[in-house]
């Protein structure tokens, strides 16, 4: 039996709660993280294979890296948009553990962040991470996966020649097949689900696209997928009272949170099993278009940077920038200018690609080795997975004890992190008024010294003066003494001068 370790945030045959989802972070602040990872896990799951997950923080003690080498056999390691600067510190964790590791490691699908022009100057200041990071894995497996030509081409400038473009793993969730794309024309009673990304809003006008939808079709829904989006569901926010808003669905001031169309979805398989019941989706975010194309739901794409484009692009997901959209651009229109064929007819050509990746890399997968993700599926589908969260309307919806229990541990906490400051700040006067009484002690003494120095100065002096009255009454004595002599002598050579 091969045991492989997958950083994942849960493992998907695992049922956790919405709160449990919150409080341990099991997404890795996006739901889009585990439609990727638990794709991988299923198509690494054969029957010679057991696959668990490690979670997605990295823990880079060198007892956890003896742990993984004694227990496991190879580590796998599904990334995103992992080389960009605010994951730069998450990347040198990584570094840091892989370093450590004797078995084999794997990345899947690692792409780099850059604006859509693909320009990757703004990496300069990662790029000895990058450097390094890519090294550590290459020595422990044959090459790596990248989403697509921008990231292998970065490598390759950087001198990594092993390189394999698989795209991401979250496409390939029914193997070499895809769903098909359901076609219906889309009228004003359209049920269609929108996704957003806020760091989407410099680029283009995501907020009043949003807007333009919500004023025309009755049915919307925004599916969030941030950990910040299920902490305002669960929670709520007094922005009605203080009369905050946002033109960004962030507040519960904003339309489609006030009329409760805003879902955070918390698992793949419930993500994608809501999705069927949609006629179009469309967005910003890749991994909410891929979860409605593996739900058969048409879906576009709204690029605004090249994690998008690079994704669509290798996949031949009908897109659209968001730089040539205005707020008037009607989902009808997006949804009428969509073509699947290239996407439908290249899935099967792609996806020997990522099984001659998992092949060169010694890896196994359910649809060449097994039984296809039967067994896997059957799995899933006994299990008791939660819905997408709604807006909460303050009724007792079940966390309730949760909320308090929460509330009352962070009322907990700050006050001992404020006793803790407390206790720090006495220390550190404590410590002041010793360095200043020490400071005031050497002072005193100095000062003492001072007059010691003054005293001996003025007794010097006073001897200075004594020296020179004596001094000038010895040359007063001398002169009176040598005075008549001096003046014989003055007169004596003064006669002989007359001669």
């Amino acid at each position: 039996m091969k045991r492989i370790l997958i950083r994942s945030g849960k493992s998907p045959l695992r049922e956790a709660t919405p709160t449990e989802f919150i409080q341990q972070d099991l997404i890795g602040t996006n739901t889009g993280n585990l439609l990727f990872s638990d794709s991988a896990h299923k198509m690494l799951t054969t029957p010679d294979t057991e696959v668990t997950s490690n979670g997605i923080r990295t823990d880079h003690s060198a007892r956890r890296a003896a742990e993984i080498n004694e227990q496991y056999d190879v580590f796998v390691v599904p990334l995103a948009n992992a080389f960009r600067p605010s994951f730069h510190a998450s990347l040198d964790r990584l570094s840091t553990l892989i370093e450590q590791l004797t078995i084999p490691v794997v990345v899947f699908g690692v792409g780099a962040q850059a604006p859509d022009d693909y320009d990757t100057d703004w990496l300069g200041p990662i790029e000895a991470s990058v450097k390094r990071f890519a090294a550590a894995v290459l020595e422990r497996s044959a090459s790596i996966g990248v989403r697509g030509e921008l990231t292998a081409g970065y490598l390759n400038r950087l001198g990594f020649k092993d390189v394999d473009i698989i795209g991401c793993p979250s496409m390939f969730l029914y193997g070499a097949t895809f769903p098909e794309i359901r076609t219906a024309e889309l009228t004003a009673d359209s049920r269609i689900a929108i996704n957003l990304s806020p760091d989407a809003i410099p680029v283009g006008d995501i907020s009043g696209i949003a807007r333009h939808a919500w004023e025309r079709y009755p049915h919307l829904t925004y599916y969030a997928q941030n950990t910040e989006d299920a902490e305002l569901l669960l929670w709520g926010d007094t922005s009605p009272e203080a009369g905050l808003t946002d033109p960004f669905p962030r507040h519960l001031t904003h339309p489609l949170l006030r009329e409760n169309k805003v879902r955070m979805p918390l698992d793949p398989a419930s993500w994608i099993e809501e999705l069927r019941g949609y006629d179009f989706a469309y967005g910003t975010r890749i991994h909410g278009n891929v979860a409605a194309l593996l739900a058969g739901t048409p879906s576009v794409v709204l690029t605004h940077d090249s994690r998008t484009l690079e994704l669509c692009r290798y996949f031949d997901i009908p897109h659209r920038p968001l730089t040539e959209l205005t707020a008037g651009t009607d989902p009808r229109e997006l949804y009428e200018g969509a073509d699947f064929s290239a996407m439908l007819k290249g899935h099967g050509e792609r996806f020997d690609r990522i099984v001659a990746f998992l092949d060169r890399n010694g890896l196994e997968n359910t649809y060449t080795h097994g039984d296809g993700g039967a067994a896997f599926e059957e799995r899933m589908a006994a299990l008791d997975l939660p819905a997408s969260m709604p807006v909460w309307d303050g009724t007792d919806d079940g966390q309730l004890r949760y909320r308090f229990s929460r509330l009352r541990e962070q009322i907990t906490a700050a006050g001992e992190k404020t006793r803790e400051q407390a206790r720090k700040q006495a220390k550190e006067n404590k410590d002041l008024r010793a360095r200043l009484a020490a400071a005031e002690k050497r002072a005193g003494e100095t000062a003492k010294q001072l007059d010691t120095v003054a005293a001996e100065l003025a007794a010097a002096r006073k001897a200075l003066t004594a020296v020179e009255r004596k001094v000038a009454g010895i040359d007063k004595r001398l002169l009176v003494r040598l005075g008549p002599a001096l003046r014989r002598r003055t007169r004596k050579l003064g006669g002989g001068t007359e001669d």
